[in-house]
């Protein structure tokens, strides 16, 4: 059986030469005084032609080894020799690869003319209510409040044993197979990273909306589509010359980024937006 990394990875050896296989310019980290904020979550590996694809730091000792030089060289590699560890384990390497393929994925929206519409909100159009059974993988910290007070019946999977059981408002629990009772599910693109998000879909076939948000899930969507899901929510970097400048030293993105939605609908497949070059 084939994964999503491998899917995607077989797409982008078709799409880069189209591209003229666009090299690596920088890896960028975020600085440690923005540690403990939304500012530090996230690096950004930037092509030449000034395309940013966005990677999840804090898995693990990732950002550490960014910041110690530890991780491989990528500058002057080409996005699609970087993206080819997005078919191997989790680790460094994985992110780097995902960022790349997000990179490579922007570089054609761009050349294309084509941008993901603006997100509504920020559960990617879910719209929980009574009656509804979420099922979100991993705790949504932050949405938890709102989430509980939709009134939908809420049942969390979590891979620490120490937060499985009841709680106000909502179930954990450590067994995936318990999407199989959602008609919703909401995940992050850290599933990407982790090489987890194929086991999870694994158990969503009997939702009707299934959504993945977060900055990891600004690539090429067709692979996602195709096993399953429905909505993807993630970042659209609008200017990446600001992007990278206010990444690289801890502060607000402001407008050169924005939050979008997209539904498998609204995407036009990237061999037409590649017609379009």
């Amino acid at each position: 059986m084939t994964t999503i990394g491998g899917d995607t990875l077989a797409t982008l050896h078709e799409l880069a030469p189209r591209l003229g296989h666009p090299r690596v310019r920088a890896m960028h980290v975020p600085p440690p005084p923005a540690d403990g904020s939304r500012r530090g979550e996230f690096a950004a590996l930037e092509l030449e032609d000034g395309s940013v694809g966005l990677a999840y730091v804090l898995l693990g000792d990732t950002l550490a080894r960014l910041r110690r030089g530890e991780a491989p060289p990528v500058a002057g590699l080409t996005a699609l020799e970087v993206a080819q560890a997005m078919a191997g384990p989790a680790g460094v390497p994985r992110t780097l690869a995902w960022a790349a393929a997000q990179a490579l994925a922007a570089s054609l929206m761009r050349r294309a003319g084509w941008a993901p519409p603006p997100a509504a909100d920020s559960l990617a159009e879910l719209s929980p209510g009574p009656g509804d059974h979420l099922g979100l993988v991993g705790l949504f910290g932050p949405l938890m409040t709102r989430l509980v007070a939709s009134g939908a019946r809420i049942t969390v999977i979590e891979l620490r044993p120490e937060l499985a059981g009841q709680h106000e408002g909502y179930e954990v629990t450590l067994d995936t197979a318990a999407l199989r009772r959602c008609n919703k599910v909401l995940a992050t693109g850290t599933l990407l990273i982790n090489d987890t998000l194929d086991a999870v879909l694994a158990h969503t076939g009997n939702a009707e909306r299934v959504a993945l948000v977060g900055p990891s899930v600004g690539g090429l969507p067709d692979a996602l589509f195709a096993r399953g899901v429905h909505v993807l929510g993630g970042t659209w970097v609008e200017d990446p010359a600001a992007f990278v400048q206010a990444l690289a030293a801890g502060q607000e993105r402001g407008g050169a980024a924005r939050k979008f939605t997209l539904t498998r609908e609204q995407w036009p497949g990237w061999r037409q937006l590649l017609e379009r070059l």
